[in-house]
Formats: C-alpha cells, sequence, structure tokens
C-alpha cells in the first residue's frame, strides 16, 4: 500500500488548534518540577521507573496547584482534528546533555547527579501535566514500565515501525491499537528537533467513507498485533478480530495499525475499504514540527499519528521527544471488554492516589 507520506513536508500551523500558556503559568510547571525534583532527590530507585510513592505522593499534592491557565490548556483537544500544541515550557538546551542512543540510556542518566546528565526534571513536569488532564500510566512491556518515555533514534532500529526508527516512515497509527485500555489521550513533549522534523496527525472525523465502507470496517475482521517495542513472542498468544472503526459517545473511534494488522488474511472487500480509509488518512493529513518545549495533545480514540523519515546523526543533537499515555474517566465500547491485550498489563500507580487531590 503506497504512502504519499513520506514526501509530506508542508507543516499546517495555522490549522492546528493552539493553546500558548502564560508565560508565569509555563514558569510555574517547571518550578514545581524542580522543587519535587530536589525533594524527593534523583536516584535510580525513582528515576526507573517515576512510580514510586514518594514521587506520586508529590504530584498529587501539587498539580491541583498550578495556575488555572495550566488546566485550562490541557483539556482534551476541542476541533475536528483531535489535537492541540501547547506551547510553550522553558527548556534550555544545555540542561538536558547530550541525546541519548536508546531509551535504557536516557532513563540511566535520569537517575545520576552529574551535570547535563538527563531529563528528570522535565519527566516530572511531563507528569503534572499529564495529571492536570487524567491519569498517566505506562505498560509493563514497554520501556520497563517507565510513566514517561523517552523517543529518540536508537542505532539498528532505523527501518522498523516504532519510535526508536529513523530511516523509515513511522506508519499512521493509533497509539497501541491492539489493546482495550489503550490511552485516551497521548502527549509528546519536545526536549529538541532542530531538524524539525515533523509528526503527522490525521483525524477520523475528517475522512470520508461511504455507509458501505463504514459498514465493513465496523466488523470484526482482523486482530492487531503488539509492535515490536514490546517484545515479538506472540506468535501463539489468542489473536481475535477487532473492529477497525467504532462508535462511541454518538461519535465515530478508531482502531488503526496497518503496519501490524495482516492484512492479506482479509477479503478484497475488507482490502478495499481498509485502503480507501488509508488513502483518507493520507488525505486529510496534517504535519506538526514540535519546537522544544512546546506538547502535541492528541485525541487517540480519533486520530492516528506517525512521523516522517529522517537521517540521524547519533552525534547527540537528534530529535528527543517525551511520551506520556493518559486515561481518562470515559469508557470504551463493551466490545472491547473482553480482550486480553495479548497480556500486556498497564502500570498505573495514580488510581491508588486518585482523588487526593482534585
Amino acid at each position: 500500500m503506497k504512502s504519499v507520506l513520506p514526501e509530506r513536508s508542508q507543516l499546517h500551523p495555522a490549522q492546528l488548534e493552539r493553546r500558548d500558556l502564560p508565560e508565569s503559568a509555563a514558569r510555574a510547571v517547571r518550578h514545581v518540577a524542580a522543587e519535587i525534583a530536589v525533594t524527593v532527590g534523583r536516584c535510580p530507585e525513582i528515576a526507573t521507573t517515576l512510580s514510586h510513592p514518594v514521587l506520586l505522593r508529590h504530584i498529587d499534592a501539587k498539580y491541583g496547584r498550578l495556575p488555572d491557565a495550566v488546566h485550562e490548556a490541557m483539556r482534551p483537544p476541542a476541533t475536528a482534528a483531535g489535537v492541540a500544541v501547547i506551547s510553550r515550557l522553558p527548556v534550555d538546551d544545555e540542561e538536558f546533555g547530550p541525546t541519548p542512543y536508546n531509551w535504557q540510556q536516557a532513563t540511566e542518566l535520569a537517575g545520576t547527579r552529574t551535570p547535563r546528565s538527563g531529563s528528570f526534571q522535565l519527566d516530572i513536569a511531563m507528569l503534572l501535566l499529564a495529571r492536570c488532564a487524567g491519569e498517566p500510566f505506562g505498560w509493563e512491556g514497554q520501556q520497563a514500565g517507565r510513566l514517561v518515555n523517552n523517543i529518540v533514534p536508537t542505532p539498528g532500529h532505523e527501518h522498523e515501525q516504532s519510535g526508536a526508527s529513523s530511516a523509515a516512515l513511522l506508519s499512521p497509527h493509533t497509539e497501541d491499537a491492539f489493546h482495550p485500555d489503550r490511552a485516551n489521550l497521548l502527549m509528546l513533549g519536545c526536549l529538541r528537533n532542530p531538524d524539525r522534523i515533523a509528526t503527522t496527525v490525521s483525524s477520523i472525523r475528517n475522512a470520508e467513507l461511504d455507509a458501505a465502507q463504514r459498514k465493513i470496517l465496523s466488523t470484526a475482521r482482523l486482530p492487531i498485533l503488539p509492535d515490536v517495542s514490546y517484545g515479538s513472542a506472540f506468535g501463539d498468544a489468542p489473536a481475535p478480530p477487532i473492529a477497525t472503526l467504532g462508535d462511541d459517545a454518538g461519535g465515530t473511534t478508531l482502531r488503526f495499525d496497518p503496519a501490524y494488522t495482516p492484512l492479506d488474511r482479509a477479503d478484497d472487500e475488507f482490502r478495499g475499504a481498509y485502503r480507501h480509509l488509508s488513502g483518507e488518512l493520507e488525505r486529510v493529513c496534517l504535519a506538526a514540527a514540535l519546537a522544544p518545549g512546546e506538547l502535541l495533545l492528541v485525541d487517540n480514540d480519533v486520530v492516528v499519528h506517525g512521523r516522517v523519515p529522517f537521517t540521524p546523526r547519533y552525534d547527540g543533537t537528534d530529535r528527543w521527544l517525551k511520551r506520556v499515555n493518559i486515561r481518562l474517566p470515559q469508557r470504551r465500547r463493551d466490545a472491547e471488554a473482553g480482550e486480553d491485550g495479548y497480556g500486556q498489563r498497564v502500570v498505573a500507580p495514580f488510581r491508588t492516589t486518585r482523588g487526593q487531590n482534585t
């Protein structure tokens, strides 16, 4: 299935909802994050997963005290595009040190005390912001269960379909589409992006499908498998078919990940409808090149996201993003309730602290 997205270089800042944090509010987030970092200390025990009870208590005690402008900025996206760009947290390139070679190195550096040794304070800022939006969570099988993931180009992974890739187009996809407990909101925060590498986003709300195509794509025909960041031991796991399109709260929702969907098993009718959907998501695609300190908030129930290809340098200056999964109180369709999610379990420590501060 040919994609035009590798050639897409035009950015669409005017078509994306923008929420500019007042300077005082943005600095308040960094100030509270720095205060928490000093209080809890920087050590591997806390920085490795970011789910240590001491850190969680501080996050829950202080996110509600952030300025109202921060809470307003972190509400779900309000336009049909299903995304919002939030500007701008104050960041200084010198505070982070070189872009790590992989997420493991980024995690190790976050737990050290040397100058320019990582991004622990920004990890905390990301959790504060995510807590304003909802419930941050991680995955046991992804990046060791860390609540804030590091997205960096990684040697040896250039051509795979994962956040560690670079030279290949990262195909538009629903984050963790294989799992019934996937995020409602996805937050991406930019530390470094000197080459203005674009994140692509496409909303099912803007796609045009006829009634027959919608009916076909609303039936459970094919499974979606976990991506390579979760490993590869899923060959013998039950792979139930799922519906590509759903209908939650009166609106169309989407579970889409063509790179991990065995389309060769489908009949011509389904493949034709799926191909049309893919073309529509390309047609309505928008591109956002995040600048340092900018956040992209994505409605993961209606938007697929990806990334254009780029050539990594591996010299410490490459693109570096932070990623947080966020759950909202809303329920998903009952048809997903019986799915096992290939045994992948969430790390959701804020469930035990919910209600202490609202």
